[in-house]
């Protein structure tokens, strides 16, 4: 028998190749099953709500995995601190709970939340905070970026701000973006959609950068929502000032049911 657990989970990107497994290189989902089949002596179905680009964080990651339910029994209340004990210190599973086998951390997710983070100040990001902050050589203006960023909220065709794969769709429903100015000075950006395309957020965040740097006008990325395909113009923001913060679940075992099948008919659909 086997039994569900979902792990929520936090990493430092910088020197990871991006979630998802890959020969030869070092990745989160490498690093985490290798540790989880040293504990459990196999799993299966390690799947995750998003998988980050090389370089890209996360502090609300979540993924699910099946284990085999004779091993949970006997060590889940210390599974946390046995993961502690032998995953890099740049990973860490900061939760694990059982649940339901209708529960899929890709499928069954209502949104995902990211963030990023840059800073305009003359002298760039602040030492400790290199690793998650981009620096940006002009000044921002928060208004100007909230302006842009309004144009790009609701359902659209987001093709001019994704990589295209084959048999993917470029519809996403953008539910909320805006952007803020921290205490410590740094301008943050905060988008929520129910899922992403490739480089998706990164190429929005590009694209409103040079409203708020006073190069573009407010109107022009949503201007851009017209394309067909990508917009080269569009630059790709750098990954290391992007963060997924957030994933969202139901609350029910049915409606996780009922999400996840709606979400495989409209993937499939799109294909």
């Amino acid at each position: 028998m086997s039994t569900r657990l979902r792990l929520d989970v936090a990493y430092d990107g910088t020197d990871f190749s991006g979630w998802a497994a890959q020969p030869q290189r070092r990745t989160v989902a490498g690093e985490l099953r290798a540790v989880l089949e040293r504990l459990f002596g196999g799993v299966e179905g390690l799947t995750v709500a998003g998988r980050t680009d090389a370089g890209v964080h996360a502090t609300g990651q979540v993924c699910h995995v099946d284990v085999p339910t004779e091993r949970w029994e006997s060590i889940g209340g210390a599974l946390v601190r046995k993961l502690a004990q032998l995953l890099p210190p740049d990973v860490r599973v900061r939760a694990v709970t059982e649940a339901p086998a209708e529960f899929d951390a890709r499928f069954s997710a209502l949104s995902r939340r990211y963030e990023y983070r840059v800073a305009d100040a003359p002298y760039g990001a602040e030492p400790l905070r290199r690793r998650d902050t981009v620096a940006w050589p002009r000044p921002l203006d928060v208004g100007l970026l909230n302006a842009a960023a309004a144009g790009l909220v609701g359902e659209h065709d987001f093709a001019a701000f994704c990589r295209r794969k084959e048999h993917a769709t470029t519809i996403r429903a953008v539910s909320a973006l805006h952007w803020r100015r921290d205490p410590d000075g740094v301008v943050v950006a905060s988008v929520t959609a129910d899922a992403f395309c490739w480089s998706m957020v990164r190429s929005l965040v590009g694209a409103q950068l040079v409203v708020g740097d006073g190069r573009r006008p407010p109107s022009w990325p949503a201007s851009l929502l017209s394309r067909t395909i990508r917009a080269d113009e569009v630059m790709v923001a750098p990954a290391h000032g992007l963060t997924l913060v957030e994933v969202l679940y139901p609350a029910d075992v049915s409606a996780l049911r009922e999400r996840a099948e709606l979400t495989r008919r409209r993937r499939d659909a799109a294909g």
